[in-house]
C-alpha cells in the first residue's frame, strides 16, 4: 500500500493547516451550546467558504461547490483532529439528510431545505423507530393515507433525537398497508410544527432527554414532501442509513477524542504523579491509541475501495460497531483515570471538561446497546466469517 501522498495533496494539507490556524480564534468554545447558537452558524459559514465543510455541495444549494475527492476529504478530516480545531457541524440533517437529498431529492427540495441545514438554521429530527417494531425496522406501522394533495399521518415514533429542537422531519410511514413488509413504505419530509404532532421528552441514562417520543394524530402534510417516489421508502431509508453509519464511526472524530484523552492524561496528575505516568493507565492508553491506528487503517481501506469504484463490503460494515465500542473505551479510561473525580457529573468545582466524558460513557454506550443494532451486526460479521476483536463491555449497575 502506498501511504505518501502526491505534493499536490501535500500542499493542500499545508493550506487546510494553514486556514485553520489563521481562524481558530474565531471557532466556538465549549459555551457555545445549543442548536442555532450564532457563534456555531458563523464558524459553520466560514467552513464553507474555505472549503472546509460542504465542500462538495453546489454552490446554488449553499455549499462549497468543490470537485470531488476522497483524498482531500480524508486530509481535512486529519487536520481538524490533529489541531484540535472545532469541525463543522454535523447531525442528523446534514450528515443524513442532505445526501440522500443531493441522490433522490427534487430540485425544489434541494432549494429549499440543503442551505439552510449545512449553515445549521434548519434542525431536523429522524423519524424511524416505533415502539412496537424494536430492530425490525420494516415492521413500522404509522399510517399515511392520501387525501387529495396530502397524505393524513396517524402513529407514533420513539428514540427521535432532537425531536424537541427539529424544525423538520424526514420520516418513514406505511402508505399501502396490504404491501409486502418492506414494501408499500413512503419516506416522506414535513415541518415539526404542524398541528397534531405532540413531542414528549425522554430522559435517558446520561440525565437528558436527547431521545424523543413523537405523536402523530391527523397530521395533515402535502404529498410534496415525499423523497423519490411513494412506496419506495425502504431503499431511500437504507440510503440514509448508509450516510448514518458513516457519522456515527468517523475515525478522525475518534482520533479527536483519543488526542483529548492524551492532554487530560498529560495534565492532571494524582499524588504529584501525572496520570500518563502511571505505567497501567499509560498501557491501557497505548492499547486504544493501536486501536485507533487500526480504525484509521480500516478508513484507508475504505478510502481505497472508493478510490476503485468498489463497495466496501466488511470494512464498511464494522465502521459504525467498532467506533462507537471505541469511543465507549477512550471515555471509559477518562474516568477510571480521574479516579473519584471521574464519578462526578454535575456542577461542582472538580468537574473536568463539564461532565463531557462521563456523557460520552453513557451516551456512547446507548448507542452499542440500544435496539440491539450492534449484537445484529456482530451477528451478521460472524456468519460473514469475520470475528470482531472484542466484546463491548457493559456498565455495571
Amino acid at each position: 500500500m502506498k501511504l505518501d501522498l502526491d505534493p499536490e495533496y501535500e500542499a493542500f494539507r499545508a493550506e487546510v493547516s494553514e486556514t485553520l490556524a489563521k481562524n481558530r480564534h474565531l471557532a466556538p468554545t465549549s459555551e457555545d451550546k445549543g442548536y442555532k447558537n450564532a457563534r456555531r452558524i458563523a464558524w459553520q459559514k466560514l467552513l464553507i467558504g474555505h472549503g472546509l465543510a460542504a465542500r462538495t455541495i453546489p454552490k446554488a444549494y449553499g455549499g462549497y461547490g468543490g470537485e470531488p475527492d476522497i483524498l482531500k476529504a480524508r486530509i481535512i478530516a486529519e487536520e481538524f483532529a490533529r489541531t484540535r480545531t472545532p469541525g463543522p457541524m454535523a447531525g442528523q440533517g446534514i450528515s443524513m439528510l442532505v445526501p440522500t437529498l443531493l441522490e433522490l431529492g427534487t430540485e425544489a427540495q434541494k432549494q429549499a431545505y440543503i442551505r439552510p441545514t449545512i449553515e445549521g438554521e434548519m434542525i431536523w429530527c429522524q423519524g424511524y423507530s416505533e415502539p412496537g417494531a424494536g430492530s425490525d425496522l420494516a415492521a413500522l406501522r404509522t399510517s399515511a393515507v392520501e387525501d387529495g394533495d396530502h397524505y393524513v399521518i396517524n402513529g407514533s415514533k420513539i428514540w427521535t433525537s432532537t425531536a424537541k429542537q427539529a424544525d423538520m422531519i424526514f420520516c418513514l410511514v406505511r402508505t399501502d398497508p396490504a404491501a409486502k413488509k418492506h414494501e408499500g413504505i413512503t419516506y416522506i419530509t414535513f415541518p415539526m410544527s404542524t398541528p397534531g404532532i405532540e413531542v414528549r421528552p425522554l430522559v435517558d441514562m446520561t440525565g437528558s432527554a436527547n431521545f424523543n417520543e413523537v405523536f402523530f394524530t391527523n397530521v395533515r402534510v402535502p404529498k410534496s414532501g415525499v423523497i423519490a417516489k411513494p412506496n419506495v421508502g425502504w431503499q431511500v431509508a437504507n440510503a440514509t442509513l448508509t450516510h448514518e453509519r458513516g457519522m456515527l464511526g468517523d475515525p478522525n472524530a475518534t482520533k479527536a477524542r483519543f488526542l483529548e484523552l492524551v492532554m487530560l492524561m498529560k495534565d492532571e496528575s494524582v499524588n504529584g504523579q501525572r496520570l500518563i505516568d502511571n505505567p497501567h493507565l499509560r498501557d491501557r492508553l497505548m492499547k486504544l491509541q493501536s486501536e485507533v491506528y487500526a480504525m484509521q487503517a480500516n478508513g484507508l481501506r475504505i478510502t481505497t475501495s472508493r478510490l476503485k469504484g468498489e463497495p466496501a463490503g466488511l470494512a464498511g460494515l464494522i465502521v459504525k460497531l467498532n467506533g462507537c465500542d471505541l469511543n465507549h473505551e477512550i471515555a471509559r479510561l477518562a474516568i477510571d483515570a480521574l479516579g473519584e473525580l471521574g464519578i462526578l457529573y454535575e456542577d461542582g468545582e472538580h468537574l473536568r471538561a463539564d461532565g463531557s466524558w462521563q456523557w460520552r460513557y453513557m451516551y456512547d454506550l446507548g448507542l452499542i446497546i440500544g435496539g440491539g443494532t450492534a449484537q445484529i451486526q456482530k451477528n451478521i460479521i460472524a456468519e460473514r466469517g469475520l470475528n470482531m476483536p472484542r466484546e463491548p463491555k457493559l456498565a455495571k449497575a
